[in-house]
């Protein structure tokens, strides 16, 4: 198989027509729905989504109903936008309140994590392939990076503690960034049979990723500010609008050759985390177009393999990525978090979470369009790695979870409350639903304790509307409407999450509601 774009013959230039797309739109509409129901069967059997989404790719491909599709190159520029898209996505539900205190321990495993992880790879892939140390070291770095898509779909459903779920969820935010830039650099040196200097790698990696998160977070706070000030006349702009500024980021930053991953995922977090009208409507759009990148992105890469050359590399890929788990993944973990006194039993998960998943098989794209030699092997090796490992790891989290004695069930008591602003009366109108195991239930509109300028204004029950007095009592699937002022809104939002989370007794508790419970 043949990696390079695909050339057209000029007698095949023929006006596209409706005829000749309705059967792509047929696959690609197809694709999409078994993709959707490949998450419910996913979740049911404990087999990550992603490698059906691979299986597809390599079903449709050339070895099975022999679509055959070998352009590298658009590969990449696609991978690279679907992966901004779901690191967008990471971004805006990442809570800052939870991310705030680790954003520390984050931000070293996502970066001197990298470097140990790659340096150690390496290593292990000389000994394997017997290759020289600059095509070593690019190896490392194509796998270095841990999937935003596995870590944000996988760990949000095992119950972890907060502090854990967070750093993993920030690292996968963060790595990516590094990581693309080693790989470029890496590849652009072993294509111009250059060496690059560990002093200039690391003042590359630097000013990119300062550069990329200063235009995250301007765009973010930019469009914040915008979106708070603006009326739109339908309600499903303002998902829209949000999801195109942390793009914009993206493509800024791109063009200004900064950090776009990076560019990407703060400007989510800044939007995220600012009082944007209608969030509940943007998190659920947010969620689904990550969800359909991911879907296009595997079943993409899955095409581009070569299913008769993967048994090739099959045995130096295992190696390679036992390697990776067991000494590579561990060593940079303890290196990076040990600073921060994180008991054991985290650091353990931290290493055995290390998820790869689209991330490294994007990255093998790059040496592939800049015509490395050996990049083809690189790309079915780590292609090996990560389908062999996602299968190790992501089925066995839960389990490694409840033996850490990290995994805690899940309830159903957080409150997800949306707003909508009502800006000539300097005002915003919250809307919520009492959940089914909110502590909400049975409290007194007089025990929720709002701030001053805040009130309980309407009550939906059973399809019956009514204005609530004190001793109103309220039920599960209660819908409630609070008018509260601008200033007083992340109280109020903070309050109900308390009062959903720990019941009348919240601040007896010490829960305020302004993060994740432990």
């Amino acid at each position: 198989m043949r990696y390079g774009p695909t050339h057209l013959h000029p007698e095949r230039h023929a006006p596209v027509t409706t005829a000749d797309f309705a059967p792509i739109l047929l696959i690609g509409a197809v694709v999409v729905l078994v993709g959707v129901l490949a998450v419910r069967v996913a979740s049911r059997v404990g087999l990550p989504s992603l490698l059906i989404y691979l299986g597809l790719g390599l079903f449709l491909g050339e070895s099975g109903l022999g679509i055959d599709f070998e352009n590298a190159e658009l590969t990449q520029v696609l991978g690279l936008t679907a992966l901004a898209i779901i690191l967008a996505e990471g971004g805006l539900t990442t809570r800052w309140t939870s991310a705030r205190p680790i954003l520390a321990q984050g931000v070293v495993l996502s970066t001197v994590g990298v470097g140990v992880s790659v340096t150690i790879t390496a290593g292990v892939a000389i000994l394997v392939f017997g290759v020289d140390l600059p095509t070593a070291l690019l190896f490392g770095a194509v796998v270095s990076s841990t999937d935003a898509a596995a870590v944000f779909a996988s760990l949000r459903r095992l119950g972890l503690p907060a502090r854990v779920t967070g750093t993993l969820e920030l690292e996968s935010g963060f790595n990516d960034a590094p990581a693309v830039i080693l790989v470029v650099a890496l590849s652009e040196a072993l294509n111009t049979s250059g060496s690059p200097s560990i002093l200039s790698l690391v003042g590359l990696i630097s000013f990119e990723l300062f550069a990329g998160a200063a235009i995250g977070i301007l765009i973010g706070m930019a469009g914040a500010w915008l979106l708070r000030r603006s009326a739109l006349p339908v309600s499903g702009l303002y998902p829209l609008a949000t999801v195109a500024l942390c793009l914009t980021g993206y493509a800024t930053a791109t063009v200004a050759h900064t950090s776009g991953f990076l560019a990407v995922y703060v400007c989510g977090l800044v939007l995220g985390n600012s009082a944007l009208p209608h969030r509940s409507a943007t998190l659920g759009f947010a969620e689904g177009l990550a969800w359909l990148a991911q879907i296009g992105l595997f079943v993409l890469l899955g095409l581009l393999a070569s299913p008769d050359r993967l048994l090739g590399v099959l045995g130096p890929a295992i190696l390679v990525g036992l390697a990776l788990l067991l000494v590579a993944r561990p060593v940079s973990v303890f290196l990076s978090v040990c600073w921060f006194k994180v008991p054991w039993r985290e650091q353990a998960f931290l290493s055995w979470a290390g998820l790869r998943g689209a991330v490294p098989i994007v990255l093998a794209t790059i040496p592939i369009s800049l015509a490395v030699d050996g990049s083809e092997r690189i790309f079915d090796a780590v292609f090996v790695l990560v389908v062999v490992f996602t299968v190790v790891q992501g089925t066995t989290l839960p389990t490694v979870a409840r033996w850490l004695g990290l995994s805690t069930p899940l309830s159903e008591r957080e409150v997800d409350v949306e707003s909508s602003t009502l800006e000539e009366l300097h005002a915003e109108l919250l809307q919520l639903t009492v959940p089914p195991a909110s502590r909400l239930h049975g409290v007194y509109v007089s025990e929720l304790r709002l701030p001053p300028d805040a009130a309980l204004t309407l009550l939906v029950r059973d399809g019956h509307s009514f204005v609530p007095e004190a001793t109103t009592r309220l039920v599960r699937g209660d819908q409630l409407l609070v008018v509260t002022t601008i200033g007083s809104r992340e109280t109020t939002m903070r309050r109900l999450r308390a009062v959903s989370r720990a019941g009348r007794l919240a601040r007896w508790h010490g829960e305020v509601g302004s993060r994740l419970a432990d």
